[in-house]
């Protein structure tokens, strides 16, 4: 049954598909999709989300502009987005009057937006978040006691969430806005795991600004609330803890200091071994995800052999968020491209983007290695120019 609208996305994708020779199984296949989801969303009786549309552009070879058409950029909406949120952030002390729902529907809200961020979903979570910020704004301002704390606790769920946005589409003025406030709101909600993961979050504000002196500040920072943390820790702060060390581990070894990396590194194993993995607190920490750390270390190091032989004995499992199993492709492609191995690194940059596209997209380190591939790869160059036209990089 072909899609009622020859303009549609369903249609676009249907008539590129039958350009690649490819049936819908085939398709499906190769977007990691099932069958169904394509015959629906080529009849028109399902819109894909903005990941299943990168997932389908992807195996189409084609940038996801060219089957959205006159739908615009997946991008653009966050950018459009972005003036609706900064009001939300700045009357975050005087927010307007309206309604506010029961505190189970705003903790499933803050979820749902939680978990789009955790598979990089920016544009489906920036539509979502002004209204959710405004609404938790005025619990915060009209509870009391503990159902106060508990709406701050999701409030600050929800900055991270705004933060996460943000900060990976390069609005660092107002993501070192939202981490101040996320800090407030911790506060409030007088969590110490919350505490932690706040200051887990503030490193982004010295990652943005890139230079040794930056770093250094920001690993002092990261020190202190390790310090700060409750010596006696329920599981949630242990979590927390742990993901602070990572965070540390990456920063030291990115300024070169190995064995503050390393000793950074065996306490967050630690903290890994008393934990499974899960998220915590709004960040994924156990087993896996200090593996993939590990990993990270290893690149910020120049370590590339270490780097590969990882990358032959494991693979990030499909629990983990996908933001994260995206970045640890992501590494890999950096310390294959150490090592001359191109096409690999260009494979490896493709794997993530299969992930989570909108990341990839958008991330300053494949940014940087697509632009040295772009100098010294000699083959596949169609493909790998379509890719850094995807991620803006010509």
């Amino acid at each position: 049954m072909p899609p009622r609208n020859p303009d549609s996305v369903g249609a676009r994708i249907a008539t590129a598909r039958h350009l690649k020779r490819m049936d819908q199984k085939e398709l499906a296949a190769a977007a990691h999709i099932s069958p169904s989801t394509v015959k629906k969303i080529e009849q028109g009786s399902r819109t894909p989300s903005d990941q299943v549309l990168e997932s389908i552009a992807d195996a189409l070879d084609m940038d996801p502009e060219q089957l959205l058409g006159a739908i615009g950029r997946l991008s653009g909406r966050v950018h459009d987005a972005i003036p609706k949120l900064r009001m939300a952030v700045d009357a975050y002390d005087l927010p307007d009057d309206g309604p506010i729902r029961p505190l189970r529907e705003l903790r499933q809200a803050a979820s749902t937006l939680e978990e789009e961020r955790l598979n990089s979903g920016y544009s489906q979570l920036i539509r979502d978040l002004p209204a959710l910020l405004a609404e938790l704004s005025r619990a915060v301002h009209t509870l009391d006691g503990v159902e106060r704390q508990q709406a701050a606790a999701l409030l600050t769920s929800a900055y991270r969430s705004a933060d996460a946005v943000v900060y990976k589409f390069r609005y660092h003025d107002l993501s070192a806005r939202l981490v101040e406030l996320m800090r407030w709101a911790a506060g409030i909600a007088e969590d110490p795991a919350l505490d932690a993961t706040a200051a887990y979050v503030r490193m982004e504000v010295f990652f943005a600004g890139g230079k040794p002196e930056n770093l250094a500040t920001g690993l002092r920072t990261l020190e202190a609330a390790i310090d700060a943390a409750p010596a006696s820790r329920p599981r949630s702060v242990t979590a927390a803890v742990g993901a602070l060390h990572m965070r540390a581990a990456v920063a030291a070894g990115r300024i070169g200091q190995e064995d503050r990396a390393k000793e950074h590194l065996r306490h967050a194993k630690t903290c890994a071994t008393r934990v499974p993995e899960a998220v915590y607190a709004g960040t994924a920490f156990g087993p896996e995800s200090y593996y993939v750390h590990e990993v990270a270390v290893a690149v910020e190091l120049g370590d590339a052999q270490t780097v590969l032989d990882a990358a032959r004995a494991w693979k990030p499992p499909g629990h983990l968020p996908a933001e994260r199993r995206s970045h640890f492709y992501i590494d890999i492609a950096r310390a294959q491209l150490w090592q001359s191995r191109d096409d690999d690194a260009f494979e490896s940059l493709r794997v993530a983007r299969t992930i989570a596209p909108q990341q990839v997209r958008e991330h300053g380190q494949v940014h940087q290695t697509l632009q040295s591939l772009l100098r010294s790869k000699k083959t596949d160059r169609d493909a790998l120019i379509g890719f850094a036209e995807w991620a803006h990089v010509l």
